[in-house]
Protein backbone atom coordinates (compact mmCIF):
# COMPACT_ATOMS: atom_id res chain seq x y z
CA UNK A 1 0.00 0.00 0.00
CA UNK A 2 1.53 3.27 -1.12
CA UNK A 3 -0.39 5.88 0.91
CA UNK A 4 -1.54 6.52 4.46
CA UNK A 5 -5.20 6.43 5.41
CA UNK A 6 -7.01 8.89 7.67
CA UNK A 7 -10.61 9.03 8.88
CA UNK A 8 -12.00 12.05 7.00
CA UNK A 9 -15.47 12.21 8.54
CA UNK A 10 -18.01 10.11 10.41
CA UNK A 11 -21.47 10.30 11.92
CA UNK A 12 -23.15 8.57 14.85
CA UNK A 13 -26.81 7.87 15.45
CA UNK A 14 -28.91 8.63 18.54
CA UNK A 15 -27.72 5.36 20.06
CA UNK A 16 -24.10 6.48 19.76
CA UNK A 17 -23.26 3.89 17.12
CA UNK A 18 -21.44 4.80 13.89
CA UNK A 19 -23.72 5.25 10.86
CA UNK A 20 -21.19 6.15 8.17
CA UNK A 21 -17.45 6.74 7.85
CA UNK A 22 -15.31 8.26 5.11
CA UNK A 23 -11.71 7.07 4.88
CA UNK A 24 -9.44 9.27 2.78
CA UNK A 25 -5.84 9.59 1.72
CA UNK A 26 -3.77 11.50 4.30
CA UNK A 27 -2.93 14.00 1.53
CA UNK A 28 -6.58 15.03 1.25
CA UNK A 29 -7.62 18.66 1.74
CA UNK A 30 -5.43 21.69 1.28
CA UNK A 31 -2.81 23.06 3.63
CA UNK A 32 -4.30 25.65 5.99
CA UNK A 33 -0.95 27.23 6.89
CA UNK A 34 -0.66 30.89 5.93
CA UNK A 35 2.69 32.70 5.89
CA UNK A 36 3.67 36.17 4.75
CA UNK A 37 7.14 34.92 3.88
CA UNK A 38 6.81 32.85 0.72
CA UNK A 39 10.50 31.96 0.91
CA UNK A 40 10.06 30.08 4.21
CA UNK A 41 6.91 28.06 3.71
CA UNK A 42 6.92 24.88 5.85
CA UNK A 43 6.65 21.53 4.07
CA UNK A 44 3.21 19.91 3.90
CA UNK A 45 1.84 16.58 2.74
CA UNK A 46 -1.54 18.09 1.81
CA UNK A 47 -2.23 18.05 -1.95
CA UNK A 48 -6.06 18.13 -1.88
CA UNK A 49 -6.05 14.48 -2.97
CA UNK A 50 -9.57 13.20 -3.75
CA UNK A 51 -8.95 9.48 -3.13
CA UNK A 52 -11.48 8.22 -0.58
CA UNK A 53 -13.94 5.49 0.37
CA UNK A 54 -17.34 6.23 1.96
CA UNK A 55 -19.15 3.45 3.83
CA UNK A 56 -22.40 3.28 5.79
CA UNK A 57 -24.18 0.75 7.95
CA UNK A 58 -27.19 -1.11 6.59
CA UNK A 59 -30.36 -2.12 8.43
CA UNK A 60 -28.94 -5.59 9.00
CA UNK A 61 -25.87 -3.96 10.66
CA UNK A 62 -23.55 -4.86 7.78
CA UNK A 63 -21.38 -2.20 6.16
CA UNK A 64 -21.69 -1.20 2.51
CA UNK A 65 -19.36 0.87 0.32
CA UNK A 66 -21.39 3.84 -0.95
CA UNK A 67 -18.74 5.58 -3.06
CA UNK A 68 -15.09 5.17 -3.96
CA UNK A 69 -12.43 7.30 -5.61
CA UNK A 70 -9.14 5.55 -6.41
CA UNK A 71 -7.22 8.26 -8.25
CA UNK A 72 -4.46 10.10 -6.38
CA UNK A 73 -2.98 13.43 -7.47
CA UNK A 74 0.47 12.67 -6.05
CA UNK A 75 3.12 9.98 -6.21
CA UNK A 76 2.58 6.92 -4.06
CA UNK A 77 5.22 5.64 -1.68
CA UNK A 78 7.23 2.58 -2.62
CA UNK A 79 6.73 -0.61 -0.57
CA UNK A 80 10.01 0.01 1.24
CA UNK A 81 8.88 3.44 2.44
CA UNK A 82 5.38 2.71 3.74
CA UNK A 83 6.81 1.77 7.14
CA UNK A 84 7.36 5.50 7.75
CA UNK A 85 3.62 6.16 7.84
CA UNK A 86 2.43 6.81 11.39
CA UNK A 87 -0.43 4.33 11.06
CA UNK A 88 2.07 1.58 10.26
CA UNK A 89 4.31 2.28 13.26
CA UNK A 90 3.98 0.79 16.73
CA UNK A 91 6.25 -0.06 19.68
CA UNK A 92 5.55 -3.43 21.26
CA UNK A 93 5.50 -3.87 25.08
CA UNK A 94 8.89 -5.63 25.20
CA UNK A 95 10.60 -2.72 23.45
CA UNK A 96 8.85 -0.24 25.75
CA UNK A 97 10.14 -2.05 28.83
CA UNK A 98 13.67 -2.11 27.42
CA UNK A 99 13.50 1.60 26.61
CA UNK A 100 12.47 2.38 30.19
CA UNK A 101 15.28 0.24 31.64
CA UNK A 102 17.85 1.84 29.34
CA UNK A 103 16.54 5.31 30.16
CA UNK A 104 16.94 4.73 33.90
CA UNK A 105 20.47 3.46 33.21
CA UNK A 106 21.31 6.71 31.42
CA UNK A 107 21.46 5.20 27.92
CA UNK A 108 20.52 7.78 25.29
CA UNK A 109 17.48 7.05 23.05
CA UNK A 110 19.59 6.94 19.88
CA UNK A 111 21.84 4.28 21.45
CA UNK A 112 18.83 2.21 22.45
CA UNK A 113 17.32 2.53 18.98
CA UNK A 114 20.57 1.47 17.31
CA UNK A 115 20.66 -1.64 19.49
CA UNK A 116 17.14 -2.54 18.30
CA UNK A 117 18.23 -2.00 14.69
CA UNK A 118 21.17 -4.38 15.10
CA UNK A 119 19.05 -6.99 16.87
CA UNK A 120 16.35 -6.83 14.17
CA UNK A 121 18.86 -7.09 11.35
CA UNK A 122 18.21 -3.65 9.89
CA UNK A 123 15.88 -0.65 9.96
CA UNK A 124 13.43 -2.28 7.55
CA UNK A 125 12.62 -4.97 10.11
CA UNK A 126 11.49 -2.52 12.80
CA UNK A 127 7.93 -1.26 13.20
CA UNK A 128 9.00 2.05 14.73
CA UNK A 129 11.43 4.94 14.23
CA UNK A 130 13.91 6.61 16.55
CA UNK A 131 11.55 9.53 17.09
CA UNK A 132 8.87 7.08 18.27
CA UNK A 133 11.29 5.96 20.99
CA UNK A 134 11.92 9.57 22.00
CA UNK A 135 8.20 10.38 22.05
CA UNK A 136 7.47 7.34 24.23
CA UNK A 137 10.22 8.25 26.71
CA UNK A 138 8.99 11.85 26.87
CA UNK A 139 5.55 10.52 27.71
CA UNK A 140 6.60 8.19 30.54
CA UNK A 141 8.97 10.79 32.00
CA UNK A 142 6.03 12.96 32.97
CA UNK A 143 5.16 12.75 36.64
CA UNK A 144 3.20 9.59 37.45
CA UNK A 145 0.29 11.32 39.12
CA UNK A 146 -2.48 9.41 40.83
CA UNK A 147 -6.10 10.54 40.91
CA UNK A 148 -6.31 14.02 42.43
CA UNK A 149 -2.53 14.44 42.71
CA UNK A 150 -2.04 17.28 40.21
CA UNK A 151 -5.00 19.19 41.63
CA UNK A 152 -3.76 18.67 45.20
CA UNK A 153 -0.30 20.00 44.34
CA UNK A 154 -1.74 23.10 42.69
CA UNK A 155 -4.13 23.77 45.58
CA UNK A 156 -1.32 23.35 48.10
CA UNK A 157 0.91 25.84 46.28
CA UNK A 158 -1.89 28.39 45.91
CA UNK A 159 -2.79 28.11 49.60
CA UNK A 160 0.81 28.48 50.75
CA UNK A 161 1.40 31.48 48.49
CA UNK A 162 -1.84 33.05 49.71
CA UNK A 163 -0.74 32.61 53.33
CA UNK A 164 2.73 34.02 52.63
CA UNK A 165 3.71 35.77 49.42
CA UNK A 166 7.34 34.69 49.98
CA UNK A 167 6.39 31.08 49.34
CA UNK A 168 8.12 30.17 46.07
CA UNK A 169 6.99 27.60 43.54
CA UNK A 170 7.36 26.93 39.84
CA UNK A 171 6.00 24.24 37.52
CA UNK A 172 7.48 22.79 34.34
CA UNK A 173 4.89 21.76 31.77
CA UNK A 174 5.27 19.82 28.55
CA UNK A 175 4.07 21.02 25.14
CA UNK A 176 0.57 19.75 25.88
CA UNK A 177 0.35 21.57 29.20
CA UNK A 178 0.85 18.48 31.35
CA UNK A 179 2.91 18.57 34.54
CA UNK A 180 6.53 17.39 34.23
CA UNK A 181 8.45 18.87 37.17
CA UNK A 182 7.75 21.13 40.14
CA UNK A 183 9.95 22.98 42.63
CA UNK A 184 8.93 24.81 45.77
CA UNK A 185 10.38 26.38 48.93
CA UNK A 186 8.43 27.77 51.86
CA UNK A 187 9.18 31.28 53.09
CA UNK A 188 11.24 30.05 56.04
CA UNK A 189 13.45 27.87 53.83
CA UNK A 190 14.35 30.87 51.71
CA UNK A 191 15.09 32.93 54.82
CA UNK A 192 17.34 30.41 56.58
CA UNK A 193 19.28 29.83 53.36
CA UNK A 194 20.70 33.34 53.76
CA UNK A 195 22.23 32.24 57.08
CA UNK A 196 23.18 28.61 56.40
CA UNK A 197 23.35 28.26 52.61
CA UNK A 198 27.13 28.15 52.14
CA UNK A 199 27.07 24.35 51.93
CA UNK A 200 24.22 22.14 50.74
CA UNK A 201 23.60 18.50 50.02
CA UNK A 202 21.40 17.56 47.10
CA UNK A 203 19.58 14.24 47.15
CA UNK A 204 17.19 12.75 44.61
CA UNK A 205 17.26 9.17 45.88
CA UNK A 206 15.60 9.02 49.30
CA UNK A 207 11.89 9.01 48.56
CA UNK A 208 12.49 7.47 45.14
CA UNK A 209 14.23 4.45 46.66
CA UNK A 210 12.09 4.07 49.76
CA UNK A 211 8.67 5.24 48.61
CA UNK A 212 8.90 5.17 44.79
CA UNK A 213 8.46 8.94 44.65
CA UNK A 214 10.63 11.15 42.35
CA UNK A 215 11.56 13.58 45.13
CA UNK A 216 14.63 15.85 45.15
CA UNK A 217 15.75 17.95 48.13
CA UNK A 218 18.21 20.75 48.84
CA UNK A 219 19.40 20.24 52.42
CA UNK A 220 21.73 22.18 54.71
CA UNK A 221 22.71 22.24 58.38
CA UNK A 222 21.88 24.88 60.99
CA UNK A 223 23.74 26.17 64.07
CA UNK A 224 22.57 23.15 66.09
CA UNK A 225 23.89 20.68 63.54
CA UNK A 226 20.30 19.86 62.52
CA UNK A 227 19.38 19.32 58.90
CA UNK A 228 17.28 22.06 57.31
CA UNK A 229 15.38 22.08 54.05
CA UNK A 230 16.19 24.83 51.53
CA UNK A 231 13.73 23.68 48.88
CA UNK A 232 12.53 20.56 47.15
CA UNK A 233 10.99 19.29 43.97
CA UNK A 234 9.18 16.46 42.26
CA UNK A 235 10.90 15.49 39.02
CA UNK A 236 9.83 13.29 36.14
CA UNK A 237 13.28 12.15 35.10
CA UNK A 238 16.87 12.16 36.34
CA UNK A 239 18.64 13.48 33.25
CA UNK A 240 20.79 16.57 32.61
CA UNK A 241 17.94 18.64 31.16
CA UNK A 242 15.69 18.02 34.17
CA UNK A 243 18.42 18.75 36.70
CA UNK A 244 19.40 21.97 34.88
CA UNK A 245 15.76 23.11 35.03
CA UNK A 246 15.56 22.22 38.73
CA UNK A 247 18.84 23.93 39.65
CA UNK A 248 18.05 27.07 37.66
CA UNK A 249 14.61 27.26 39.25
CA UNK A 250 16.08 26.90 42.73
CA UNK A 251 18.74 29.50 41.91
CA UNK A 252 15.92 31.94 41.16
CA UNK A 253 14.31 31.06 44.49
CA UNK A 254 17.50 31.91 46.44
CA UNK A 255 18.04 35.16 44.51
CA UNK A 256 21.02 33.77 42.57
CA UNK A 257 23.20 33.39 45.68
CA UNK A 258 24.69 30.02 44.76
CA UNK A 259 26.20 27.79 47.47
CA UNK A 260 29.97 27.55 47.76
CA UNK A 261 30.01 23.76 48.18
CA UNK A 262 27.65 20.93 47.24
CA UNK A 263 27.57 17.27 48.29
CA UNK A 264 26.03 14.88 45.75
CA UNK A 265 26.19 11.21 44.79
CA UNK A 266 28.03 9.88 41.74
CA UNK A 267 25.19 10.52 39.30
CA UNK A 268 26.77 11.78 36.06
CA UNK A 269 23.73 13.74 34.90
CA UNK A 270 23.51 15.50 38.26
CA UNK A 271 27.24 16.27 38.19
CA UNK A 272 27.06 17.72 34.67
CA UNK A 273 24.06 19.88 35.56
CA UNK A 274 25.87 21.25 38.62
CA UNK A 275 28.86 22.15 36.46
CA UNK A 276 26.50 24.05 34.15
CA UNK A 277 24.43 25.91 36.76
CA UNK A 278 26.82 26.12 39.74
CA UNK A 279 30.07 26.50 37.83
CA UNK A 280 31.94 28.15 40.73
CA UNK A 281 30.81 25.77 43.47
CA UNK A 282 33.04 22.98 44.79
CA UNK A 283 31.18 19.69 44.68
CA UNK A 284 32.08 16.38 46.23
CA UNK A 285 30.68 12.90 46.12
CA UNK A 286 28.99 11.46 49.17
CA UNK A 287 31.55 9.20 50.83
CA UNK A 288 28.81 7.22 52.53
CA UNK A 289 27.39 6.09 49.19
CA UNK A 290 30.83 5.06 47.96
CA UNK A 291 31.80 3.06 51.03
CA UNK A 292 28.40 1.37 51.03
CA UNK A 293 29.31 -0.20 47.68
CA UNK A 294 32.38 -2.04 49.02
CA UNK A 295 30.59 -5.40 49.44
CA UNK A 296 29.06 -5.21 45.96
CA UNK A 297 32.32 -4.28 44.24
CA UNK A 298 34.89 -6.27 46.25
CA UNK A 299 33.22 -9.26 47.88
CA UNK A 300 34.32 -11.59 45.07
CA UNK A 301 37.92 -11.37 46.27
CA UNK A 302 39.04 -14.08 48.72
CA UNK A 303 40.73 -11.50 50.96
CA UNK A 304 37.69 -9.22 50.94
CA UNK A 305 37.66 -8.53 54.70
CA UNK A 306 41.35 -7.56 54.68
CA UNK A 307 40.88 -5.36 51.61
CA UNK A 308 37.85 -3.62 53.11
CA UNK A 309 39.61 -2.94 56.41
CA UNK A 310 42.74 -1.62 54.68
CA UNK A 311 40.70 0.54 52.29
CA UNK A 312 38.72 2.11 55.12
CA UNK A 313 41.95 2.99 56.94
CA UNK A 314 43.45 4.53 53.81
CA UNK A 315 40.38 6.64 53.10
CA UNK A 316 39.68 7.86 56.62
CA UNK A 317 43.18 8.05 58.11
CA UNK A 318 45.36 9.48 55.33
CA UNK A 319 46.57 12.92 56.42
CA UNK A 320 47.98 14.19 53.13
CA UNK A 321 47.32 13.67 49.44
CA UNK A 322 50.67 11.93 48.97
CA UNK A 323 49.99 9.70 51.95
CA UNK A 324 46.69 8.59 50.42
CA UNK A 325 48.18 7.97 46.98
CA UNK A 326 51.12 5.94 48.32
CA UNK A 327 48.95 3.78 50.57
CA UNK A 328 46.35 3.30 47.81
CA UNK A 329 48.95 2.16 45.27
CA UNK A 330 50.41 -0.23 47.84
CA UNK A 331 46.93 -1.72 48.39
CA UNK A 332 46.42 -2.22 44.65
CA UNK A 333 49.79 -3.97 44.33
CA UNK A 334 49.43 -6.13 47.44
CA UNK A 335 46.02 -7.56 46.52
CA UNK A 336 46.46 -7.44 42.71
CA UNK A 337 43.50 -5.13 42.13
CA UNK A 338 44.80 -3.59 38.88
CA UNK A 339 41.86 -4.88 36.84
CA UNK A 340 39.11 -3.57 39.14
CA UNK A 341 37.46 -0.86 37.03
CA UNK A 342 35.49 0.51 39.97
CA UNK A 343 38.60 1.19 42.04
CA UNK A 344 40.43 2.63 39.04
CA UNK A 345 37.56 5.03 38.41
CA UNK A 346 37.47 6.11 42.06
CA UNK A 347 41.20 6.80 42.08
CA UNK A 348 40.94 8.95 38.94
CA UNK A 349 38.26 11.06 40.67
CA UNK A 350 39.87 11.01 44.15
CA UNK A 351 39.70 14.80 44.46
CA UNK A 352 35.88 14.50 44.53
CA UNK A 353 35.49 12.15 47.50
CA UNK A 354 38.68 11.44 49.51
CA UNK A 355 38.64 13.56 52.73
CA UNK A 356 42.28 14.66 52.55
CA UNK A 357 41.72 16.15 49.08
CA UNK A 358 38.73 18.15 50.32
CA UNK A 359 39.98 19.61 53.60
CA UNK A 360 40.77 23.00 52.03
CA UNK A 361 37.03 23.65 51.52
CA UNK A 362 34.47 24.60 54.18
CA UNK A 363 31.84 21.84 54.48
CA UNK A 364 29.93 23.17 57.53
CA UNK A 365 30.91 20.11 59.54
CA UNK A 366 28.56 17.93 57.54
CA UNK A 367 29.31 14.23 57.63
CA UNK A 368 28.58 12.20 54.54
CA UNK A 369 26.07 10.02 56.39
CA UNK A 370 24.19 13.06 57.66
CA UNK A 371 22.81 13.78 54.21
CA UNK A 372 20.83 10.58 53.87
CA UNK A 373 20.07 10.33 57.57
CA UNK A 374 18.63 13.84 57.56
CA UNK A 375 16.10 13.00 54.87
CA UNK A 376 15.11 9.78 56.62
CA UNK A 377 14.61 11.61 59.90
CA UNK A 378 12.75 14.48 58.24
CA UNK A 379 10.02 12.44 56.55
CA UNK A 380 9.80 9.22 58.58
CA UNK A 381 6.52 9.17 60.47
CA UNK A 382 4.81 11.34 57.87
CA UNK A 383 4.98 9.19 54.73
CA UNK A 384 5.07 5.47 54.10
CA UNK A 385 5.43 3.04 51.21
CA UNK A 386 1.82 3.61 50.10
CA UNK A 387 1.83 7.41 50.31
CA UNK A 388 0.55 9.09 47.14
CA UNK A 389 1.80 12.44 45.87
CA UNK A 390 -1.51 13.95 46.96
CA UNK A 391 -0.99 12.69 50.50
CA UNK A 392 2.66 13.73 50.40
CA UNK A 393 1.97 17.41 49.72
CA UNK A 394 -0.58 17.36 52.53
CA UNK A 395 1.90 15.80 54.96
CA UNK A 396 4.83 17.97 53.82
CA UNK A 397 3.63 20.94 55.86
CA UNK A 398 3.23 18.76 58.96
CA UNK A 399 6.77 17.45 58.58
CA UNK A 400 8.04 21.01 58.20
CA UNK A 401 6.26 22.17 61.36
CA UNK A 402 7.76 19.27 63.29
CA UNK A 403 11.23 20.21 62.06
CA UNK A 404 10.78 23.85 63.15
CA UNK A 405 9.56 22.74 66.58
CA UNK A 406 12.69 20.66 67.10
CA UNK A 407 14.87 23.62 66.15
CA UNK A 408 12.98 25.90 68.56
CA UNK A 409 13.48 23.37 71.34
CA UNK A 410 17.21 23.25 70.57
CA UNK A 411 17.33 27.06 70.75
CA UNK A 412 15.60 26.96 74.13
CA UNK A 413 17.95 24.29 75.47
CA UNK A 414 21.07 26.15 74.39
CA UNK A 415 19.78 29.40 75.91
CA UNK A 416 18.84 27.87 79.24
CA UNK A 417 21.77 25.54 79.83
CA UNK A 418 25.52 25.77 79.94
CA UNK A 419 28.53 23.50 79.87
CA UNK A 420 29.82 23.16 83.44
CA UNK A 421 33.34 24.42 84.02
CA UNK A 422 35.96 22.13 85.47
CA UNK A 423 36.39 21.99 89.24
Amino acid sequence: MGFEITKRSSNKGIDGELKYVTFACSCSRKSRFVSRNILKLPPTIKTDCKAKVTTSVCSDETWMIRSIELEHNHKLSTPGKVRYFKTNRAIDPHVKRQLEVNDRAGIRPNKSYNSFVVKAGGHDNLSFLEKDCRNYLDKIRRLRLGEGDANAIQKYFLKMHSDNSNFFYTMDLDEEGRLKNVLWADARSSAVYKEFGDVITFDSTYLTNKYDMPFAAFVGVNHHGQSILFGCGLISNEDIETYVWLFNSWLTCIFYRAPMAIIIDQDKAMQKAIEIVFANARHRWCLWHIMKKLPEKLRRYKQYEEIKFALQNIVYDSLTNNDFENRWNHLIEKYNLHSNEWLLGLYDERQRWVPTFLKDTFWAGMSTTQRSESMHAFFDGFVNSKTTLKQFVEQYENALRDKVEKENHADFSSLNSQIPSGA
